[in-house]
């Protein structure tokens, strides 16, 4: 306790010098510190000169002014925000020239300016981007949107809005979820206009759908020009119009477009972000001018709703500068790209950078020039600021401002936006990681990834205030209906044949397209063409090939739909299956006097008597003992087993069976001779009324592997597939023109000049058949599996329509009927059997056999184990007056008699069983008899 005394005001002193010591240290580093920092700041400029270059007095423009003046007051106002040094801007107004923008460029960056907010010109961002790599200025557009701006040799060129890549495919996502293959482009012709369609181009291809028609116009093209433009588009097939063009001219489209009578129903309009940029900015949307795009659908950037961005909003009107206009999405950009520059400078200047310039080299001044070139100087820390933009990460009105390895903002979105009534109405959104939806891409980003969502939008009101999704496409105004080629057939003119009747053709084939074609929603003005010069069947692969080429619209008949053929056309759903078969001539088999031997091969014959044998005496030892009609002489025995044994084939046999192993029996071998006997029938029958082959070709492999000629019907396409797929050689081919032909050729077969078989489609086949009234047949298998289709140009939306028709066809019945009027022959049983096939072989029936033979040899096991049963309880006690009468025997001692106990066993089994029970209950007796007398006689 002491202790404790005497030390704690020791210890209290060594704590207190200890926190002297440690303020002591601190007090000149805190001063050094500040010293630091007051070094540090005392390195930063007192003004910095940031430039802006857009069009002053433009839709885009009038929101950018008044955001770029906000942002550089509440950049300037914000202590922690490069304290100390005052951002300055200097406006330069490109008046919508190229020209003009590149001059003024020059002029700006003589101000040294660290960085360039602008152009709002893709055309001059490309110009002046160059100028910008010399002199190390990074370039900041909120308005420059041209895709091919990301191009690796813009190095100072930073994009700080979305890029039309990504609206592009986001227009794509539009036209695929609506179910339309072909759009028209429209727009102006300028670096922005051309590379944006070139991506949507790229964007559509992905989806299996295409640009039909690019219709380009000049930047400031007068109202006449316009109109000629939209009559000629107006004549095409395609109703879907996408338009991509600035926002300060664009309505001039609408204006006229609705003069035309182009914005009813059955047209469908897509305006990239220009239309609602330009809605957005008006200070209220009038009648006449919502009235122009009424039912059009268009994209506007997804900006998320954020305090920052709400906040913004509510000072907007304070913000804006005489002569504004009202807000856009571009507004927000511009604001957030002052901020940019903002940041990145704080973030440059605590790295150490430092702000110098220094003159260009390359730059020289001629005694003639008054362009003063050297006044244009390199920003020396250019590489290193621009480094320091594209590191940035931070939240602003726009969004989250980070830029991705290509320079692009993360997370590209657009509003999918339907114009209606005096506004606008949002019915989905389109992100580049979950695509079409109807949540918010922020809502989405926070959930786990996922390939599998399904695009959604809301319901659409379409030009005309109809919801019904609009086809897409009509057939074009030019009075031209469409020319579809029909094959002139010399034979099967069942399918499709010359007509004097209008419409010049007829034929199954004619009837289910016509029967089609009236199913669809609208007229399809059509002329039929015959393909062909009548006097032997067309190339079918010359008719599809015509098609491609644009000779044909359609194609319509028997086309096969091959694999070469959809690479360059499209088919419609197939109307008749169809396949390759092989028809050989047949002859009628004369009858032969052992016919009836045929339908069993010898095997089965030999294994079929066997059993009957061994069936029959099975069931005779099984009976002998118990059954009188199983007994008597050998003689007499044999014949019964042999007659019990086949008369069971007819269930007539007169002995009856009495013990139940014999039933059992019994019962199991009828069942066999009842599979047997119904077999043998069908497969007699089979027999004698079946052709025979005169060939030895029994399908297309033992065709191929002969030498013998193959005909082929002219014009098909299975010439080729015989030579190409299956390496036939050509010379083994046959051309045949007319049914005619077939039958000759056949006849003749190949020693008399004819063929051994003809290879052709399965519908030919069945109608040669038919009106040959059965006298060919076909063997083997069919192979080459394929249908009869209506062929039509690439991408022709006729082919999905009228694939829908064949189906509905198909379902309500019609397909078949018009089937029944055309094709509606005798019909012949397309596959023939031969003989050997007939045959029935013990394959087929050893199970029925195993099952019969089995049953026997349970039988007679558990037959003999209850004879031996009874033979050791009779034995042991056997007397020779019982073994005389179980059977005749000699009077020889006891010795002899066991030494023929095999032969006693024998007549053991011979004695009928009811004698047996009977010598065995008296031998009971008889036991119990002699244990009486010897208990009587015991000594008591």
């Amino acid at each position: 306790m002491e202790v404790l005394l005497i030390n704690r005001p020791t210890h209290v002193c060594k704590t207190r010098a200890l926190l002297a010591l440690i303020l002591l240290m601190w007090v000149p580093m805190e001063v050094m510190a500040g010293t630091e920092n007051a070094t540090h700041l005392s390195t930063r400029p007192s003004s910095l000169n940031i430039g802006a270059l857009f069009t002053l007095n433009s839709v885009i423009g009038r929101a950018a002014k008044p955001a770029i003046y906000a942002a550089i007051d509440d950049v300037n106002s914000d202590p922690s925000i490069l304290p100390g040094t005052k951002l300055n801007v200097i406006l330069y107004d490109t008046n919508c020239s190229e020209f003009l923008g590149t001059v003024e460029a020059f002029q700006l960056i003589e101000n040294d300016v660290v960085a360039a907010i602008g152009p709002q010109s893709s055309g001059i961002a490309h110009v002046i981007s160059h100028v910008a790599n010399e002199l190390h200025v990074p370039l900041l557009s909120f308005a420059a949107t041209d895709p091919s701006l990301a191009a690796l040799e813009y190095q100072y060129f930073v994009r700080t809005t979305q890029s039309d890549h990504f609206q592009m495919y986001a227009v794509a996502d539009v036209v695929e979820y609506f179910g339309w293959r072909e759009v028209i482009a429209i727009f102006v012709d300028d670096d922005c206009g051309r590379n944006g369609i070139s991506i949507l181009g790229d964007a559509l291809a992905k989806k299996r759908s295409k640009i039909s028609h690019k219709a380009a116009f000049s930047p400031g093209a007068s109202n006449n020009t316009i109109n000629e433009l939209l009559v000629g588009v107006n004549l095409m097939e395609s109703r879907v119009y996408v338009v991509h063009v600035n926002p300060d001219s664009g309505l001039t489209i609408f204006s006229v477009a609705k003069s035309l009578g182009m914005m009813t129903a059955g047209y469908v309009w897509i305006a990239t972000d220009w239309l609602p940029s330009h809605l957005d900015s008006l200070e209220s949307s009038g009648l006449d001018t919502m009235n122009l795009v009424q039912g059009v659908v268009a994209l506007r950037h997804h900006t998320p709703d954020t305090d920052l961005k709400k906040s913004f909003m509510s000072r907007w009107n304070k913000l804006k500068h005489e002569g504004s206009s009202g807000f856009n999405s571009y507004a927000l950009y511009a604001y957030d790209s002052i901020w940019l520059v903002a940041r990145a400078l704080e973030v440059f200047f605590n790295e150490g950078g430092k702000i110098s310039f220094a003159d260009d080299p390359k730059l020289k001044d001629t005694n003639r020039s008054t362009l003063h070139l050297t006044s244009l100087r390199i920003f020396d820390g250019g590489q290193q600021y621009l480094q320091t933009i594209l590191k940035m990460n931070f939240t602003g009105v726009s969004g989250q401002i980070q830029f991705d390895q290509d320079k692009y903002l993360i997370h590209p979105a657009y509003e999918i936006l339907n114009i209606g009534g005096t506004g606008s109405l949002r019915i989905g959104y389109w992100s580049n990681s979950s695509g079409l939806s109807v949540i918010a891409p922020e809502i989405l980003y926070k959930k786990p990834f996922s390939t599998n969502t399904t695009a959604q939008l809301y319901s659409v009101i379409w030009p005309g205030e109809t919801t019904a999704i609009p086809r897409g496409w009509v057939f074009p105004n030019n009075g031209n209906p469409l020319r579809i080629g029909v094959p002139y057939r010399v034979s099967y003119q069942d399918f499709v044949a010359k007509d004097k009747s209008p419409p010049g053709v007829r034929g199954y084939c004619i009837d289910v397209f016509e029967a089609a074609v009236n199913l669809l929603p609208y007229a399809v003005p059509r002329n039929y063409v015959l393909y062909g010069n009548g006097r032997r069947n067309p190339e079918y692969s010359n008719l599809v090939f015509e098609v491609a080429q644009n000779n044909f619209d359609a194609a319509v008949g028997d086309v096969t739909i091959l694999t070469n053929s959809t690479r360059i056309v499209d088919f419609t759903q197939p109307y008749m299956e169809s396949g390759l078969v092989v028809v050989v001539p047949v002859k009628e088999l004369k009858t032969s006097p052992w016919a009836f031997l045929k339908p069993f091969t010898y095997q089965m014959w030999l294994v079929t008597g066997a059993f009957f044998l061994f069936v029959g005496a099975v069931v005779w030892i099984l009976e002998h003992r118990m059954n009188q009609e199983f007994r008597g002489p050998p003689r007499k025995q044999l014949m019964t087993i042999f007659w019990f044994s086949f008369s069971t084939m007819f269930t007539s046999h007169r002995e009856n069976t009495v013990s139940t192993l014999g039933r059992l029996v019994l019962i199991i071998w009828l069942f066999v001779v009842l599979i047997i006997n119904s077999s043998y029938t069908a497969s007699l029958t089979s027999i004698l009324t079946v052709q025979q082959l005169t060939s030895r070709i029994e399908g297309i492999d033992s065709l191929i592997a002969s030498n013998d000629p193959i005909g082929v019907q002219d014009g098909s396409f299975t010439w080729n597939y015989l030579v190409d797929e299956l390496n036939i050689a050509e010379s083994r081919l046959v051309k045949l023109k007319t049914m005619e032909n077939y039958i000759e050729a056949l006849q003749y077969g190949p020693k008399r000049g004819g063929v051994a078989a003809i290879v052709d489609e399965l519908p030919y086949i069945e109608l040669f058949m038919s009106s040959t009234k059965c006298k060919f047949r076909t063997v083997g298998q069919e192979f080459k599996k394929s249908g009869w289709g209506f062929a039509f140009q690439r991408d022709s939306p006729l082919a999905v329509d009228l694939s829908t028709a064949i189906l509905q066809l198909s379902e309500n019945g019609d397909l078949k009927k018009i089937r029944n009027k055309w094709l509606s022959h005798n019909k012949c049983s397309i596959q023939m059997n031969e003989v050997d096939s007939d045959r029935l072989s013990l394959t087929s029936f050893w199970g029925l056999f195993l099952i019969c033979g089995v049953a026997c040899f349970l039988s007679l096991t558990v037959f003999f184990c209850r004879i031996l049963c009874q033979y050791r309880r009779f034995i042991p006690e056997a007397v020779e007056g019982d073994v005389e009468e179980i059977g005749p025997t000699s009077t020889r001692s006891r010795p002899s008699i066991r030494s023929s106990s095999f032969k006693n066993l024998m007549d053991f089994v011979d004695t009928k069983e009811e004698k047996i029970k009977h010598l065995l209950k008296r031998k009971g007796s008889d036991s119990k008899h002699d244990e009486a007398s010897r208990s009587s006689d015991w000594p008591s």
